[in-house]
């Protein structure tokens, strides 16, 4: 059952025409994806940001730079002031500089298995499995996406814009990160079919473009594909090394980060299925 937080329930409706901005070479901007709900970008990370009738609802700060140049741009698309601060999950490349958002009185949210503190911010509310947050005329659907990548991982669906925020677990037409460092990959995949199984039509995720809930299937089924040709070469004999050459999956060869992260891809799977004795 989901909990439900009120707040005053007004719909406002803004059309802005927004700029960008970059200081030394990072690029930052604010973007509109749908309604009221825009994503701020900070170089390859975004984190979502939705105005309401009641406050500005931001989900995740990034790090403490990036959070600063967001609150002092927020200009650009509302006087309103932040009220709410959701952690997608706890890993420091997105959950760092909570301070710098959380100050002016914002309610923090993270999922239970969140530490204590992240970055020295101490979550007001801690959820289990679901929760919905009622801001200023939006709802906010809080889902854990159980153990995989992270164990405090989320995902954030906005209403009435139905956007979903997904961080890390899938993104459009991109490969995973590097090797799935500290993952649980099976965990990973159970994660995404979460995502699946949620009610919203755009994806905005924490990296790359925006895209759509088929997004979410196609990231499933590339790893699974890996999964299955990493597996089946293990069980050949093939080294780490062989596979690392002879797994090219060529169907994705014009996905975001295939030619970087394309073997360490391979790699991260042949290493997670051998220590997880899936081989013999």
């Amino acid at each position: 059952m989901r909990i439900l937080m009120k707040s005053a329930i007004v719909a406002v409706a803004l059309a802005v025409s927004l700029g960008s901005a970059s200081a030394q070479d990072i690029k930052r901007s604010i973007t509109k994806v749908s309604g009221d709900v825009y994503r701020f970008q900070n170089n390859f990370h975004f984190s979502l940001v939705t105005v309401t009738s009641a406050g500005v609802v931001v989900v995740d700060p990034i790090h403490a730079e990036a959070a600063t140049w967001l609150k002092a741009n927020l200009s650009q698309i509302t006087d309103k002031p932040i009220t709410h601060l959701i952690y997608s999950h706890s890993h420091g490349d997105h959950a760092s500089g909570g301070t710098v958002l959380q100050k002016g009185g914002a309610l923090v949210i993270a999922q239970e298995n969140a530490p204590d503190a992240i970055d020295g911010v101490a979550p007001d509310i801690r959820f289990s499995e679901e929760m919905d947050i009622r801001v200023g005329g939006k709802t906010f659907e809080l889902t854990w996406l159980g153990e995989g990548h992270g164990q405090d991982l989320i995902a954030v669906v906005v209403r009435p814009e139905n956007v979903a925020f997904i961080t890390d677990a899938a993104a459009p037409k991109r490969l995973p990160y590097r090797d799935f460092p500290r993952s649980d990959i099976d965990g990973w995949i159970s994660q995404i079919e979460t995502i699946e199984s949620l009610d919203f039509d755009i994806m905005a995720p924490a990296h790359g473009n925006v895209g759509t809930k088929l997004d979410a299937t196609d990231a499933r089924v590339y790893m699974l594909q890996l999964r299955d040709q990493v597996l089946r070469g293990l069980r050949a004999g093939k080294t780490t090394d062989e596979l690392a050459v002879s797994v090219t999956m060529d169907a994705y060869k014009d996905w975001g980060s295939y030619a970087n992260w394309r073997e360490l891809n391979v790699r991260g799977m042949a290493k997670y299925l051998i220590e997880t004795g899936q081989v013999n």
